[in-house]
C-alpha cells in the first residue's frame, strides 16, 4: 500500500526541514506501518506564511467556486473510501465496519457545506432595519484569515472533516496539523484535497508532536483562528497561547456523559444503547456515555445483560470478520485504561467483568463493567477513553438528572425511556450539548456538535460550524452621497 509520509506545504510534498521523522505503529501488531515526517515551528512559519499569500485571493473567491472544491473533495474520497477505510483501521485500530461509517461522515460533511458555500453568494451580506433614513446598514460575514487546526487520534478525517470543509467553504486558508498517532489516513485526505486544484497554499498540512508543531502553529501571530479537538488539559494550553496574540479559538474538548435508563425502557434498546455508546471505538470517545444511570426496578436486569454483552464482545483484529471492537489507539492509551480500571478496585467499586488484556501483540482489553461505583471515584468522573462502563442506580428523575448534570463537563446524554413526554422532560434538564432520546449516537452535519461547562468553546457542524470562521463587519453608508 502506497502511503503519503511527507508534510503538504504551499501545493507540494516536502520533507521536514530539520529531517526528523516518527515512527507510526499499527495497534494491533505494534509493528511500525511507516516513519513520518516530524515537523518544527519553521515548518509551521512556511506553512503559515504560505496560507496567507493565498488568503489574499482565496478570500475573493465565489461560494459557488469553493463549493466546486469542496464537492470534488467529496468525490474523491467516495473514489477511494475503501482504502481510506483499510487506512483507518490500520492507524487507529477500530475494525472496518466502524471506518467505512468515518469515510462515509467525511463525504456528507464535505457534501453539505459545499451547499453553504453556494449560499453565501446571497447570504454573505444582508441589510439592517435600522432607525435612521439617512443611512443603510449592511452586516457581511467574511472569512477569519488563516486558520490553523489541530485534529486527535480517535476520529481520524472525521473531525478535520468537520472543520476543513466550513473553513474552506468560508474562505480561510488552512494549516493543519493531524495527530501524530494516526498520520496516515490524515495524509490521504490530504491527496485528495492536493488532487482537486485547489489554489497552492489554501490548504496546508505540518505533521509532528502537539510540542514542536501545534503549540507553534496556535502561537503564530498570523494566524487569526485555531480549532482545536483533543484532551480538556491540552485546550487549555492553547487557549492560554492563542491568548498571547488575542487570535480566535474554538475547543471540542472532554466528556464524561451519562446514559438514563427509566424503568419502562425497552430493555433489547437500552442494552443496545448503552453497549454502543461505551463500546464503539473501543469507548476513544469524547461522547462516550460510560455513566450507567438506572431506575432501581430494572437495574439488576439490565446490569447482567450488560455484563453478558460485554462478555460476548469480540476484541480483535480490525479486519477479522465478527470482531466488534479492536485494540485501542496507542501503548500510551492502554496503560491509561489499565490505570483507571485499577483505581476502580482500589476506590471501591466492584468489577463485574472485563478488564483484561490478552497475551501477545497488540493494545487489546476487554470491555470492563464496574457496578456500585462511588460517585467520588476518578472513574466515575473523570473521562477514561476507553471501554470502561460504570453502573448506578436511581429512585427519582430528579436525582438521575442531578447525577447526570453533577460532572465538570457537559457534552451529550441519552435518555431511554417509553414515555415521550418524560424523555423531553429529562432532555430539556440535561446540562449537555447533545441528548439522544431512544436513539444511537448519530451525527449529522446539518445540526450542531459541542457542549457545555469544560466540554466545549463554540460549535462545530452546521451552520454554526461556518460561523466559527467568520468574522462579522458592519458597513453603515450615509444616503445621497458619494
Amino acid at each position: 500500500m502506497q502511503l503519503h509520509t511527507q508534510q503538504y506545504i504551499d501545493g507540494r510534498w516536502c520533507r521536514a526541514a530539520n529531517g526528523a521523522r516518527l515512527p507510526v505503529v499499527n495497534p494491533s501488531t505494534e509493528e511500525v506501518l511507516a516513519e513520518i515526517d516530524a515537523g518544527s515551528a519553521a515548518d509551521v512559519d512556511l506553512a503559515v506564511r504560505a496560507a496567507a499569500r493565498a488568503f489574499r485571493s482565496w478570500r475573493s473567491t465565489s461560494g459557488a467556486e469553493r463549493a466546486q472544491y469542496l464537492r470534488a473533495i467529496a468525490r474523491g474520497v467516495e473514489a477511494r473510501g475503501e482504502h481510506l477505510a483499510t487506512l483507518q483501521s490500520l492507524n487507529n485500530g477500530k475494525p472496518l465496519e466502524e471506518a467505512r461509517i468515518d469515510v462515509g461522515d467525511v463525504i456528507a460533511t464535505f457534501d453539505y457545506y459545499a451547499g453553504l458555500a453556494e449560499a453565501l453568494d446571497v447570504t454573505a451580506e444582508s441589510e439592517v432595519t435600522i432607525p435612521s433614513a439617512e443611512h443603510r446598514a449592511v452586516i457581511r460575514r467574511e472569512p477569519a484569515g488563516v486558520v490553523g487546526l489541530i485534529v486527535p487520534w480517535n476520529f481520524p478525517m472525521v473531525t478535520t472533516a468537520w472543520k476543513l470543509a466550513p473553513a474552506l467553504a468560508a474562505g480561510c486558508a488552512v494549516v493543519l496539523k493531524p495527530s501524530e498517532v494516526t498520520p496516515l489516513p490524515e495524509l490521504e485526505l490530504a491527496a485528495i484535497v492536493a488532487e482537486t486544484g485547489l489554489p497552492a497554499g489554501v490548504f496546508n498540512v505540518v505533521t509532528g508532536t502537539g510540542a514542536e508543531v501545534g503549540a507553534p502553529l496556535a502561537a503564530h501571530p498570523l494566524v487569526a483562528k485555531v480549532s482545536f479537538t483533543g484532551s480538556t488539559g491540552v485546550g487549555q494550553t492553547v487557549m492560554k497561547t492563542a491568548a498571547d496574540t488575542l487570535k480566535g479559538v474554538s475547543l471540542e474538548l472532554g466528556g464524561k456523559s451519562s446514559i438514563i435508563v427509566c424503568a419502562d425502557a425497552d430493555l433489547d434498546l437500552a442494552v443496545d444503547l448503552v453497549a454502543g455508546g461505551a463500546f464503539f471505538n473501543a469507548g476513544q470517545m469524547c461522547s462516550a456515555t460510560s455513566r450507567v444511570l438506572v431506575e432501581r426496578p430494572i437495574a439488576a436486569a439490565l446490569t447482567a445483560r450488560l455484563a453478558d454483552r460485554a462478555g460476548r464482545t469480540v476484541v480483535g483484529d480490525p479486519f477479522l470478520p465478527g470482531v466488534q471492537m479492536g485494540p485501542l489507539t496507542s501503548r500510551a492509551q492502554l496503560e491509561r485504561v489499565r490505570r483507571y480500571i485499577g483505581e476502580g478496585k482500589e476506590q471501591g467499586a466492584r468489577l463485574v467483568t472485563g478488564g483484561e488484556s490478552p497475551v501477545g501483540a497488540g493494545y487489546f482489553i476487554t470491555p470492563a463493567l464496574f457496578i456500585d461505583v462511588p460517585t467520588d471515584s476518578s472513574i466515575w468522573r473523570e473521562e477514561i477513553f476507553g471501554p470502561v462502563l460504570c453502573v448506578r442506580g436511581f429512585d427519582t428523575e430528579e436525582e438521575a438528572i442531578d447525577t447526570a448534570n453533577d460532572t465538570d463537563f457537559g457534552l451529550v446524554a441519552t435518555v431511554v425511556t417509553r414515555d415521550a413526554a418524560r424523555g423531553k422532560r429529562i432532555a430539556d434538564a440535561l446540562a449537555a450539548g447533545v441528548v439522544w432520546i431512544n436513539a444511537p449516537q448519530l451525527i449529522f452535519p446539518q445540526t450542531s456538535w459541542g457542549g457545555y461547562k469544560r466540554s466545549s468553546i463554540g460549535r462545530e457542524l452546521g451552520p454554526f460550524g461556518l460561523a466559527a470562521f467568520q468574522e462579522i463587519k458592519q458597513v453603515l453608508t450615509a444616503i445621497g452621497h458619494p
